[in-house]
């Protein structure tokens, strides 16, 4: 007990770093600033969150920390990989909830990440074997999963009608109500990594010739549109998005990344969202951080709300963006996942578990999953 009490005192008298001061999230007080970020685990059989998930995240969950879940499909039509959980029907719905309560039990903030793949997909993957929907015809070839060992294939995307789009904002709409009644705090709009939204922004992508193609304006409307949809359904207090301007991933670049990336920070203000979630221009692709002049701070300066930066970082330039006032949160995905009790590891200033990148996709239910141990168990 002694020695217990003298390693607490000296808990204590560690300085306090940048990551792990407090923050006002909207209505949300964070104890921290080490946000989970969405990490798709493909462990969600049928497409149903499984009961394994609860230990999963309530073992990253602390008291005023900030969780946000597995990208989790808005529809039938919204999967493009094995055992990804979904939002869109009521055993969905119900199998969320007990996930979400061990969070709440242990003082956590869960946002849930509302998700359409658009054309990283195939027949497999859609209902009647159909062909996936995007904003464009032009096939994805094969790609190389982040895994770095599966190699994925994906079916010709049929290109969206005109008249077709709102009910694909509407499923977006719906999930957001969906993820509410699961008892989710908000919402994460997916609009990065070149997945449906990002296909209708990046003019790598987008090739349409009506008034969702074309000019800057134009590609961004279908994610203003969803994002107006949430919004007017759950409340601006509880919808963040999350936006990768600058990168390639799934063959989805922009000609001017900055210019995107400004014009949606801006257009955002407008619907008065908690947080925007934007992925350094560092990665360019999935796992992959390269040496970049770029910088998100145009769009920290211009966006109002929380600003969440993700893409490649540990402690210290997690706290350098702090203290700089580049970000507000910053979101950690690998790390996590490898070290349970991050922000506790960041304060002790702790050797963090190394993550094993051959597990991050197996469909096991405990190894890669929730057998990474805890600082008091490493010994």
């Amino acid at each position: 007990m002694e020695n217990q009490a003298v390693q607490v005192q000296e808990e204590d008298l560690l300085p306090q770093i940048p990551l792990l001061t407090p923050y006002k999230l909207g209505k949300f007080q964070l104890s921290h600033r080490v946000v989970l970020a969405p990490l798709t685990r493909q462990r969600s059989y049928n497409n149903v969150p499984q009961p394994h998930a609860i230990f999963y995240y309530s073992q990253r969950a602390t008291k005023g920390g900030l969780l946000i879940a597995e990208a989790t499909g808005v529809s039938d039509t919204a999967q493009g990989y094995p055992h990804t959980p979904g939002i869109w029907t009521k055993e969905q719905v119900e199998a969320w909830k007990p996930i979400v309560d061990a969070v709440h039990a242990k003082g956590g903030i869960f946002f849930c990440q509302i998700w359409h793949v658009g054309r990283v997909s195939n027949k497999g993957f859609q209902p009647d074997r159909k062909d996936p929907i995007s904003s464009t015809d032009k096939p994805l070839p094969p790609q190389r999963r982040a895994n770095g060992v599966d190699t994925a294939d994906f079916s010709a995307p049929r290109r969206l009608t005109t008249d077709e789009i709102p009910q694909v904002i509407n499923d977006f709409r719906l999930a957001a109500r969906n993820a509410m009644e699961a008892g989710f705090d908000g919402v994460e709009i997916h609009g990065a990594h070149g997945y449906l939204i990002d296909q209708f922004m990046k003019d790598e992508v987008n090739d349409r010739t009506d008034a969702y193609g074309g000019s800057l304006e134009n590609r961004c409307r279908f994610a203003l549109e969803i994002v107006e949809a949430v919004v007017n359904e759950i409340g601006a207090d509880k919808v963040g998005i999350r936006l990768s301007p600058f990168a390639n991933y799934m063959e989805s670049g922009d000609s001017n990344p900055i210019g995107l990336g400004l014009y949606m920070a801006e257009s955002l203000n407008k619907y008065g969202i908690l947080y925007c979630h934007m992925v350094e221009p560092r990665m360019k692709t999935v796992g992959e951080k390269v040496k970049c002049k770029d910088s998100l701070l145009p769009m920290r300066k211009a966006f109002k709300g929380t600003f969440i930066v993700a893409g490649g970082y540990d402690r210290e330039d997690g706290n350098q963006a702090v203290a700089k006032n580049h970000a507000d949160l910053v979101a950690y995905g690998r790390w996590f996942l490898a070290n349970p009790d991050l922000p506790q590891m960041f304060h002790l200033n702790a050797p963090l578990n190394m993550y094993h990148r051959e597990t991050f996709y197996i469909p096991n239910p405990v190894v890669g999953y929730t057998d990474y141990p805890f600082l008091e168990t490493n010994a």
